[in-house]
């Protein structure tokens, strides 16, 4: 049995299935992988998470009870539920990924939607139903006062379920997006509204990246559950229960992305680009093609930084890096659809036989990343609205000159900031200022805010962040 678990939609590793029935396992994606991999591995605890594709499926097949730790793969202990996929996806596409997303970054379209109905009714209970195949993987895993770290909006309803089968465990989950206001979060149906929040408040501990996403999640407490809160002391007391609110930040691992970022694979790529660009200054971003990572509002701030700066034509290149994301879902589509179309007018309008002003990339490459990231002379990060932004907090740690533009609304402003050249996410022409702003640095000031960023990006590593939960549940 084992006294340290962790739940998460994601893992550390996925699977791709070739045509002859071989898997091949490759990293995890996204920012929650990023920054529980190594510090869960190294530590042995037991990861759970879900099949996400069919080649998860085939692993997940092949291993006894899921654990693919014990099928012969190197993943550190690791369970992979294979929940139904009908199932998987109401609760994954739908409800987390249509739902709570939309309404914890603010991103529906007010008009039009949401709209809840009974279709929506089935999609919520295929979202109990997957949380409460975690519930049970985790009350089946753990050992008699375990400590439990449920991570993220896909599993919002798991701490209340674990706690109905396991009183004795210690739990914790931890929300890596932002939260929204009582007003916006109020969009969903009451009794969802409701669920959500007694679901987390199952945890004896309730983590946020930010101070000001934990007093969104108490000021929904108070405002849709009545219950009482204490903002100094941090607590929320609902039905004869305290949980307690914590503020952790997550940075990055400087020493090991340092280490990932100098191997043979990203030199090559690093000599690719250089070919590719040639000695031209770099504006690079690095984002997965996601609604709020705001992707298009970048591309035409770029546009308008070389309407309004014409020295600047033949002498920079933007590197845009927007991998795909969520693509069973229209919207998601769509807005790659429109990445693309951006991309292309720029190309057309100032584009010439020696000079590309902008490189769109939408296939995922790590090593390539790394290397755009040495790269950078600026990196642009614009969310409408990010949990934290781990983006932000690589680039100043592997460029040695790149300047930051970033979005008020990232997370990651609270940390970075003061170093950062902060923009309003929905001012075009604002952002396009900052990019100029960002080429034109003076050195010596863009040192001293490289070295500032780095600092602050290292400060709290995931190691730092993993043990001051584990230390909120002694």
């Amino acid at each position: 049995m084992n006294s340290v678990l962790v739940a998460s939609n994601r893992g550390p590793v996925s699977f791709t299935v070739s045509d002859d029935g071989v898997l091949t396992m490759k990293r995890g994606g996204g920012g929650l992988v990023s920054g529980l991999s190594g510090v869960l591995k190294d530590d042995g605890v037991l990861w759970i998470c879900a099949a996400l594709s069919d080649g998860d499926r085939g692993a997940v097949r092949q291993a006894p009870g899921g654990r693919l730790d014990q099928a012969g793969y190197d993943t550190g202990a690791l369970r992979m539920l294979d929940i139904p996929p009908a199932t998987f996806h109401r609760a994954y596409n739908a409800v987390a990924n249509s739902t709570l997303w939309f309404v914890n970054h603010l991103l529906y379209d007010i008009p039009n939607a949401p709209l809840f109905g009974t279709r929506f009714q089935r999609e919520w209970e295929s979202y109990r139903d997957y949380n409460g195949a975690f519930a049970l993987a985790l009350a089946e895993e753990a050992g008699h006062g375990a400590r439990v770290m449920v991570q993220d909006y896909h599993l919002t309803l798991t701490p209340a379920m674990l706690r109905a089968e396991r009183p004795d465990l210690r739990i914790a989950h931890f929300s890596h997006t932002p939260w929204a206001p009582p007003e916006y979060f109020s969009l969903l149906p009451d009794e969802v509204a409701r669920e959500v929040l007694e679901g987390i408040l199952g945890a004896d501990h309730a983590g946020f990246l930010t101070e000001r996403w934990a007093g969104a999640f108490m000021d929904c407490c108070r405002a849709l559950l009545g219950a009482e809160v204490d903002l100094a002391a941090r607590t929320v007391t609902h039905e004869g229960r305290t949980t307690h609110i914590g503020v952790h930040g997550l940075g990055v691992d400087g020493a090991a992305l340092w280490e990932r970022a100098h191997e043979p694979d990203v030199e090559s790529n690093m000599a690719a680009l250089r070919e590719q660009v040639g000695d031209r200054r770099l504006i690079v971003r690095i984002d997965r093609t996601e609604l709020s990572k705001n992707i298009v509002r970048g591309l035409v701030a770029y546009r308008e930084f070389l309407l309004a700066h014409p020295e600047w034509h033949g002498r920079v290149v933007h590197l845009a890096f927007a991998y795909p994301s969520r693509h069973d879902l229209p919207e998601y589509r769509e807005y790659t659809a429109s990445v693309q179309r951006c991309a292309q007018e720029i190309e057309d309008e100032f584009g010439t036989e020696d000079w590309e002003p902008l490189i769109l990339n939408v296939n995922d490459d790590y090593p390539r990343s790394l290397a755009a990231y040495r790269l950078a002379d600026v990196l642009l990060v614009n969310p409408i609205r990010d949990g934290m932004n781990l983006v932000a907090k690589e680039g100043p740690i592997l460029s040695p000159r790149a300047a930051l533009v970033l979005s008020r609304e990232a997370g990651a402003a609270a940390e970075l900031g003061a170093h950062a050249l902060l923009v309003n996410p929905y001012d075009v022409t604002g952002t396009a200022v900052a990019l100029h702003d960002a080429l034109v640095m003076p050195e010596e000031e863009r040192t001293r805010r490289r070295e500032l960023l780095e600092a602050a990006a290292t400060a709290l590593p995931p190691q730092k962040w993993f043990a001051a939960q584990l230390d909120a549940l002694a």
